[in-house]
């Protein structure tokens, strides 16, 4: 069972450097946008640190980059249906969000330390 809400977090595995995207996804993320898959290729994946495709990225105030299909306003996928199979199966067991919360809330003995709700208004 899941200890963390994903609706809470800000994108942190979405600005992981390396998001893989396997054939399978590409194909579903070139028919989400009714595009031949060689120009899905061309316009949303690059090879880099040994992988053969993974996403590309864009600027992010809290990450510096995140991924492209990132709404940095909403924080929130903006393919969640077609998203790749990676982010399908994150986080699995642990969350390194969550598990960072958890420790620096654990260290100032506040369980409110480091807010998971937009304060930018105050």
């Amino acid at each position: 069972m899941a200890k963390y809400d994903c609706l809470k977090c800000p994108g942190y595995c979405c600005s992981y450097p390396v998001i893989e995207v396997k054939d399978k996804d590409a194909a579903r993320i070139a028919k989400h946008f009714d595009m031949p898959l060689a120009k899905a290729e061309k316009k949303y994946f690059k090879s880099a640190h040994g992988y053969k495709r993974i996403m590309r990225r864009k600027a992010d105030v809290h990450y510096g980059k995140i991924c492209q299909f990132f709404d940095t306003e909403a924080r929130r996928c903006t393919i969640y249906a077609a998203r790749p199979s990676t982010c399908r199966i994150f986080p699995g067991n642990s969350c390194g969000y969550y598990d960072f919360l958890k420790f620096e809330r654990s260290g100032q003995e506040d369980a409110e330390f480091i807010s998971t709700t937009d304060h930018s208004e105050n």
